[in-house]
């Protein structure tokens, strides 16, 4: 064997080695990493720095709790911090877990939907949207806190949104004291501008017409021009389950756009992703076990949905990444659904809403557990499940 060939086989070898030692080990540019053992529903935010922020659920799906901890670019956790007081979260259903943002100065936020036995509660004993923060240095959460101060009657999960302005935005949707069913259901907000030091009363930002789906999920965002979106599912007349996007300029007035039909007799238990890259916000969500996304915020809008490629009937909850480049990644669950696991499958698509050679698919979504995905600062995409 001559020197230049050996050396070529000892490198190739050491990088299979190193690839083999790395929980973040790439291929075709897309990394997957499994939480801590017990761990589900990863939500995760990244920083300036790249550093990912990871909040996840463990313990019993009713009455469980939430851990936050950082991720490197090499694929490995920090020691988690307790976000909950014990028991305090739900994973049961998959929709009605926690939701993560980065606010000022590094602040983490997270909401999530209380459990049974979680305190405190909401008006009349009724399930509380929780809220917690961790200030950047410190190795404790705040106390959680219930931002429902009267509309109840919380059933899927809702969202947030924060940024370096020190404002904060926690939506849900409920019916309030007088609602009679879905098609009443409302999303409310309630607003910080203390960066979660205190939040005001709720007020609704959806049209009363629209409903919501009671056991659907929401996401948020804030762009990088102040801009604040929410998705949500609507309920009108029981079976109009479609699409909505909530934007907002002011964080007071919103803007209602319907993106998708969806005429269903039932509630799909569907969640939404929100991600912003260089040319803009863009949204994702599920129809009919078919999973897309469509551009929602920026300079051009994309004029219908982009679906995944392939067979279609089992696609459930997206999460969408977007790099510096303008790739978009697109990641779903494959086959779950009550009390019943699966895998996760992934597609990447250019700049030009075309897809790429980029795809895969990994088995092993736990019960109750579904996909979050970010864009790393070299380019490629890490999947967390």
């Amino acid at each position: 064997m001559t020197l230049r060939l050996a050396a070529l086989v000892a490198a190739t070898l050491a990088l299979v080695l190193g690839d083999l030692r790395n929980p973040a080990a790439q291929m075709s540019g897309v990394a997957i990493v499994r939480l801590p053992p017990g761990g589900i529903q990863p939500q995760v935010a990244v920083d300036e720095r790249g550093v990912a922020h990871v909040v996840y659920f463990t313990g019993e799906p009713a009455n469980g709790d939430l851990f936050y901890a950082s991720l490197n670019e090499a694929g490995t956790f920090s020691a988690p911090i307790r976000v909950t007081s014990p028991g305090s979260a739900i994973a049961t259903g998959t929709v009605r877990g926690a939701k993560v943002a980065i606010g000022k100065n590094g602040t983490i936020h997270v909401v999530w939907n209380g459990s049974t036995g979680a305190t405190p509660r909401g008006p009349d004993h009724s399930t509380p949207m929780l809220y917690a923060r961790l200030q950047a240095g410190r190795r404790v959460f705040e106390a959680q806190r219930n931002l429902i101060q009267f509309a109840t009657g919380l059933d899927g999960g809702g969202a947030i949104a924060a940024d370096e302005r020190g404002r904060v935005f926690v939506a849900w949707h409920a019916g309030g004291p007088e609602s009679r069913g879905e098609g009443d259901r409302r999303v409310w907000m309630a607003a910080s501008s203390n960066d979660g030091a205190t939040f005001s009363t709720e007020v609704a930002v959806s049209e009363a017409s629209t409903g919501a789906c009671g056991c659907c999920g929401m996401d948020g965002l804030i762009d990088r021009s102040g801009a604040i979106f929410f998705l949500y599912r609507s309920a009108r007349d029981v079976v109009h389950r479609d699409t909505y996007l909530l934007k907002s300029t002011d964080g007071r007035q919103f803007s209602s756009s319907k993106l998708q039909d969806w005429n269903i007799g039932a509630c799909p238990m569907s969640t939404f992703s929100l991600a912003e890259g260089p040319q803009g916000v863009f949204a994702a969500w599920e129809t009919n076990g078919q999973v897309q996304f469509i551009r929602v915020g920026g300079a051009t809008h994309v004029a219908a949905p982009i679906e995944a490629p392939g067979t279609t009937g089992k696609r459930r909850h997206p999460a969408l990444a977007i790099n510096s480049r303008g790739d978009i990644l697109l990641a779903w669950s494959e086959g779950t659904a009550w009390q019943r696991g699966g895998s996760v499958a992934w597609q990447v698509f250019g700049k030009d809403g075309r897809p790429t050679s980029e795809k895969g698919q990994s088995q092993g979504v736990p019960i109750w557990g579904l996909a979050a995905a970010y864009a790393r600062r070299d380019g490629g995409f890490t999947i967390l499940y």
